[in-house]
C-alpha cells in the first residue's frame, strides 16, 4: 500500500504511495462534490415554496446532466488508465471492486433516469437554463413514473453505497491507519 521512509526522525518521514493516476482523481472528486450537492438538492425540492421549485428542478437536474457525462468520461479513463495494485485479502478486494462497479453503475443509471423522467413527465430540459437539451422519448406519461422510480430507487442505493464507501474509508484511515486513502487525494 505505502512504504515509510527517511530517517528515524518522524517529522522528517516521507510517505511513498502508488496513486491513481490524476485524471482518475479528479474525476473521484469532481464528481463526488456534485453528487454531494445533486442529491440532497433533489431531497428538498418538495419542501421548497412553489415560486422556487422550478428553479431547484433546474439546478439539480443540470447538474445531474453533468454528472451523467462526467462519469462517461470517467468510464473512458478507467479503460485508459492504469489503477495501483490492489493490496489486502481477496474479499475485501472483490468487496472494493463490487462497490466501485455498482457506483460506476447507479452514477449512470441515476442520472439518466431522472433526465429521462423529467422529459417523459413532459417537461423539456435546458441545461443550466441555457442549453436546450433534445430528450430521446419526448412526452411519455405511460413510462414516466416507471423512471422517475427508478431514478429515486438509484438513489437510495447510491447513498447505501456511499456509507458502505466512507466505512471502508474509515476502516483503512483510522482503525488500520494504512494509505488507502491517499492513494486518491
Amino acid at each position: 500500500m505505502g512504504k515509510l521512509s527517511g530517517p528515524r526522525d518522524p517529522s522528517r518521514v516521507t510517505i511513498s504511495v502508488e496513486r491513481y493516476p490524476a485524471t482518475s482523481r479528479i474525476f473521484h472528486w469532481l464528481i463526488a462534490v456534485l453528487v454531494l450537492a445533486t442529491w440532497p438538492l433533489g431531497m428538498v425540492i418538495k419542501f421548497v415554496k412553489n415560486e422556487v421549485s422550478l428553479d431547484f428542478y433546474m439546478i439539480h437536474e443540470s447538474l445531474g446532466f453533468l454528472v451523467l457525462w462526467l462519469m462517461l468520461l470517467r468510464v473512458g479513463n478507467r479503460l485508459l488508465t492504469r489503477k495501483p495494485e490492489e493490496d489486502g485479502p481477496r474479499i475485501e478486494r472483490i468487496a472494493a471492486a463490487s462497490v466501485h462497479g455498482l457506483f460506476y453503475l447507479f452514477l449512470i443509471i441515476m442520472p439518466l433516469s431522472g433526465f429521462l423522467a423529467t422529459n417523459a413527465h413532459g417537461f423539456p430540459f435546458s441545461w443550466f437554463g441555457v442549453l436546450p437539451i433534445w430528450s430521446p422519448i419526448g412526452k411519455a406519461p405511460d413510462i414516466a413514473w416507471t423512471l422517475s422510480a427508478i431514478h429515486l430507487a438509484s438513489a437510495w442505493i447510491l447513498a447505501v453505497l456511499f456509507v458502505l464507501h466512507m466505512g471502508a474509508v474509515l476502516m483503512h484511515h483510522v482503525i488500520r491507519r494504512d494509505f488507502t486513502l491517499y492513494r486518491i487525494l
